[in-house]
Parts: C-alpha cells; sequence; structure tokens
C-alpha cells in the first residue's frame, strides 16, 4: 500500500490538527503526535480548562489556544487539515456538524452521540460533505484485532455461527468511571452499553462480519446503591473505618500510582497535580473520593446482549463490572473450526484436521487508555492521519457507515433492555 502522503502537492508536509476537547482521550492522541511530528503537528487547541489547553502547548508550543470550539472555528486564522473532537459525549453533534460544512476532516470520540437522532444527523452531515471521517473505535486498530480477523477472513473456521464475547469492565474502572465519574449517569452522559461498549458491538461485527439484525438485552445496577451501603461506612474513603478492607477505597486505588515523573490515568483525571498530597486533597473534597454506596450513579453495573445476524448467526456479549480489569475474552465458532482467544492469544482449532495452532500476539499490550488500549490508539492514529494525508476514507476501518451500523445495535439493545422485548436493529 502506498504511504505516501499526497495532500497539499507537498509530500513532506505534516497533517495539521485541531484539538477540540483537551480531556485524557484527547491529550493521548495528540501524545502519538508529539512522537510523529513527521506526520502531523497540533496548531491548535479548544478547552474550557487552562490547564488541559496547557497541557497540550507544554508539548505543541505552536498551538494556538482557545476557550471553546466556537472560538476556535470563528478564528479566521484558525488553518487545519483535521479536528480530534474529543468532547464529553453530549457535546459532539455542534462541533462535528460545523466543521463537516467547513470541510474539515474529523476524528470523532465515541460514541458518536447520545441518542440515535443524533447519530443518524452526524453521519448523514459528514457523508454529505464527503469529509474523511472516522469514529475512535480503536479496538479495530489493535495489532490483536488484525490478527484474529486475518484468522476469520482466512476461511479456517468455515462459516461463522456463533460468538461469546466477554468485557471484564475492571471492579476499580467501575468504580473510577462509572459509579464515581462523568459516565455514571445516563441523562449526565450516556448507557453504559453505548458509553462503554460501544466499542464491543462494533468489534463483534469487525471481526466477523456478523450484520446485526434482532438484539434482546438484559442488564441492571445491582451494586453500587444504598441499599448495599454497609451501616458503619463513611460518605467519605477518607473518613471510613472499613476503608482498609474496601476493594472500592479510593486511596488503594489512587495514591499506588503517583508517580515522580507525573501524573498517569486515573490519577490525571481526579487531580491537576502530581503529589500524594494532591491525590488526598482530591479524595477530601472531590466527586472521587466519595463512598461508591453513596453516589448519584445509575447505569448498570453487568449487562448481557444476545442477538442474531442476517445471516443467521447468533452471539452474545457479557459485560461485568466485577472482574479483573483485563483484555477482552472472546470465542467464535464456525462450521469448520473454533477460535478462543484472550487479547494475547489466539487458540485455533481446525476440525477438518485436528490441528490446533496457538498464536502469540506480539509484545505486551495493555488494555486500559493508560497503555493505548493494547495498541489501539496508536494504530487509529496511523490511519487516520495517513487518511488525511492521502485523501482516503478507505484507510479508515471505523468510517461513518461501519459506525451507523454499530451504534445502531447499541440503541436497539438498550431499548430491549428497557422494554424487555426483541428489537430489530434499523439501520
Amino acid at each position: 500500500m502506498n504511504t505516501e502522503p499526497v495532500r497539499g502537492g507537498d509530500a513532506a508536509a505534516p497533517v495539521t490538527v485541531a484539538l477540540i476537547g483537551a480531556g485524557n482521550r484527547g491529550q493521548g492522541y495528540v501524545g502519538w503526535i508529539a512522537r510523529h511530528r513527521d506526520r502531523a503537528k497540533v496548531v491548535a487547541v479548544a478547552d474550557p480548562d487552562p490547564h488541559r489547553r496547557s497541557l497540550v502547548q507544554a508539548a505543541h508550543p505552536e498551538a494556538v489556544a482557545y476557550k471553546t470550539w466556537a472560538e476556535l472555528l470563528a478564528d479566521p486564522d484558525a488553518v487545519f487539515d483535521m479536528a480530534i473532537v474529543a468532547t464529553q459525549d453530549q457535546f459532539h453533534r455542534e462541533p462535528v456538524l460545523a466543521l463537516a460544512e467547513r470541510g474539515t476532516a474529523i476524528l470523532l470520540e465515541k460514541p458518536v452521540a447520545p441518542t440515535i437522532e443524533e447519530v443518524r444527523e452526524v453521519i448523514a452531515a459528514v457523508k454529505a460533505a464527503g469529509v474523511i471521517f472516522g469514529v475512535c473505535h480503536v479496538l479495530r486498530y489493535t495489532p490483536y484485532t488484525e490478527q484474529l480477523k486475518d484468522v476469520v477472513d482466512s476461511g479456517v473456521l468455515g462459516k461463522i455461527v456463533n460468538i461469546e464475547h466477554l468485557e471484564p469492565v475492571g471492579w476499580w474502572h467501575m468504580a473510577h468511571s462509572f459509579v464515581r465519574g462523568p459516565w455514571r449517569r445516563e441523562d449526565t452522559s450516556a448507557p453504559m452499553l453505548l458509553a462503554k461498549s460501544c466499542h464491543d458491538i462494533d468489534w463483534i461485527s469487525h471481526v466477523t462480519g456478523i450484520e446485526y439484525d434482532q438484539v434482546a438485552s438484559f442488564g441492571k445496577l445491582t451494586h453500587f446503591t444504598a441499599e448495599n451501603r454497609p451501616a458503619e461506612a463513611a460518605d467519605r474513603c477518607l473518613d471510613c473505618p472499613l476503608e482498609p478492607t474496601c476493594p472500592y477505597s479510593a486511596p488503594k486505588l489512587y495514591v499506588p500510582l503517583v508517580r515522580a515523573e507525573g501524573s498517569v490515568w486515573p490519577v490525571s483525571v481526579i487531580t491537576d497535580g502530581d503529589t500524594e498530597e494532591d491525590v488526598l486533597e482530591a479524595l477530601r473534597t472531590g466527586p472521587y473520593g466519595r463512598c461508591v454506596y453513596d453516589c448519584d450513579n445509575d447505569v448498570v453495573d453487568n449487562q448481557v446482549v444476545a442477538f442474531t445476524g442476517k445471516d443467521g448467526e447468533t452471539g452474545t456479549f457479557t459485560m461485568c463490572a466485577f472482574t479483573e480489569q483485563s483484555h477482552r475474552k472472546s470465542r467464535i465458532f464456525g462450521t469448520h473450526g473454533r477460535v478462543e482467544c484472550d487479547g494475547e492469544t489466539i487458540d485455533i482449532l481446525d476440525f477438518r484436521t485436528g490441528g490446533r495452532e496457538i498464536r502469540f500476539v506480539g509484545g505486551s499490550q495493555g488494555a486500559n487508555a493508560a497503555t493505548g488500549h493494547g495498541g489501539g490508539d496508536a494504530g487509529l492514529m496511523n490511519s487516520f492521519i495517513a487518511a488525511v494525508a492521502q485523501r482516503d476514507q478507505s484507510l479508515v476501518r471505523s468510517g461513518p457507515d461501519q459506525s451507523l451500523a454499530s451504534h445502531a445495535a447499541v440503541f436497539a439493545a438498550e431499548e430491549s433492555r428497557k422494554s424487555g422485548r426483541i428489537v430489530r436493529v434499523d439501520v
């Protein structure tokens, strides 16, 4: 494949990038650019938080800072090839529509939007504008996914009949992001399946080729409720006599992650500081020090989605908070073979020969945002920058059509969970 840039008639010119939303995800993407300055250059950052803006400008001194995306787009001197939109979920629609009208390439953090109506509007707008567009479904871009998809596409499994897929969210990750954190409520962020697991619904379709037809889903908030609060528990971990033995202790989660060289995720989310005292102060006064049984959360902590594909396939997806935080685990069954995989190994059994092959994914790659999602963050950025440089939408694995299809399946599953009905996926 030709990887030479063709943009702007200057083969050596890096792609110019504006970052809209400089939180954890945005910082991660422009961190990749800092390591690949020959290919991309951050020229603008828009975020209401001055500390977040300063972090981007420290790594990219040429970036002009703005408080809002509207201020950025109103500046006639702001010229860039692409924008990364990594704002909170409910604030995706307006900047994407404005960027599409402007004719700018857009890399959008998942999910596309908190309602299916807004998703359809966004997808229609970017397609009508003809801009390069991608959604940050980073699981599509990991070396592990590439190898597994090669196995499925090789035909060794025959026709795919069924898949079982587990997302082990992790007990501490659930407490951090979905009980104490910004994705704890459906009305201010999104349902758990959309906010966290749209990655997985998308990944299943990408790897297996299954086109979702019907879905049924069940899920509840079972544990992180006031009814489960121990009688002796305090409102905050730092005041609680049960803290030393509580699995959801905030000090046990955050304090060991303080680093002399600077904050790492998830410590970087709870405080701008770098010391243990900064962390403890955040736990004394901020939302991340609250008792997990005394928060205003309402998103589910476990959910199952059962589905059928348009070609007769069946499958299940399980999201569970009460696990270690690790790679997803899957089993794919075909007419000629099966594969069992866990993010690090791919175990293939060929029914025709009885032969078994185990493939090991190269390198040790973590599964969460702190470690780049097993290489997915880097793979996404590599592909999208190439797509913009070459004006080639086909280099984006998570384009508008793919993202609409997987989002439609997620919204159908949520409708099923709330109504108790089997729901057809309407793309």
